[in-house]
């Protein structure tokens, strides 16, 4: 885990096979991941470990992430990726 949280491994896995997602991720991790504690990279981290339509789903408000601290920043970077 530590290794993944290696910022140019983790902007890489930021690059998913979904637009949407990319809209969403590319901006969060150039401007807040380095900024982040260590608890909420190694969250973001596990984020970025699930499937893209269950991405997709939990951050276009289809269904609710069942995992609190995922659904916390699902909602983290929903809110600073916003224009």
């Amino acid at each position: 885990m530590a290794d993944l949280m290696n910022f140019a491994r983790v902007k890489w896995a930021c690059r998913r096979g979904m637009l949407e997602l990319d809209v969403l991720f590319q901006p969060f991790v150039e401007q807040y991941y380095q900024d982040l504690s260590d608890t909420d990279k190694a969250c973001f981290v596990r984020l970025l470990e699930c499937e893209d339509p269950q991405l997709f789903a939990w951050f276009m408000g289809h269904e609710k992430c069942p995992d609190p601290l995922l659904a916390d920043m699902v909602a983290k970077v929903r809110g600073r990726a916003a224009p």
